[in-house]
């Protein structure tokens, strides 16, 4: 019986290791309020990424909201709105989300004004991070000259 169940074990492990499940998350007022997105490559043979959008400001709320699948190379920007609001850019998708009422929904069209580029999610030295928009102050820009 031992036997059966080591090599059982030793035959699914292959398919196991292709497996990634990475969150990388915008924190809003630490990590109690935050909108974080999961890519998720649940088999080796998987093409592109599952994503998930999870919209949190404990305790009052936290959900998951599925976004449409991405090919190898993520990249999803986020602008924050006056309101408010965040919008989220995922190619050509565009994407309303907020924390008040933990909501989130799809655009028909581009937004005219997405609002204040405030970073983007995407892939670093093989990692998946959340990177924040810095903006070069004209000390450094003047520097580079």
């Amino acid at each position: 019986m031992k036997l059966r169940s080591l090599l059982l074990a030793l035959l699914t492990a292959p398919l196991l290791l292709g497996c990634v499940k990475e969150p990388a998350a915008f924190l809003i007022q630490g990590g109690d309020h935050s909108l974080t997105i999961e890519r998720n490559k649940p088999y080796f043979w998987s093409d592109g990424w599952e994503l998930d959008l999870i919209v949190a400001r404990y305790p009052d709320c936290q959900r998951r909201y599925p976004l449409k699948k991405s090919g190898e190379k993520l990249r999803i920007d986020l602008y924050g709105t006056s309101s408010g609001a965040f919008i989220l850019s995922q190619g050509k998708r565009w994407y309303v989300a907020e924390t008040k009422e933990c909501r989130m929904q799809q655009f028909d069209a581009e937004p005219p004004d997405p609002g204040e580029f405030i970073g983007s999610f995407r892939e670093k030295n093989d990692a998946f991070i959340f990177e924040p928009y810095e903006e070069e102050t004209k000390t450094t820009k003047n520097a580079k000259k």
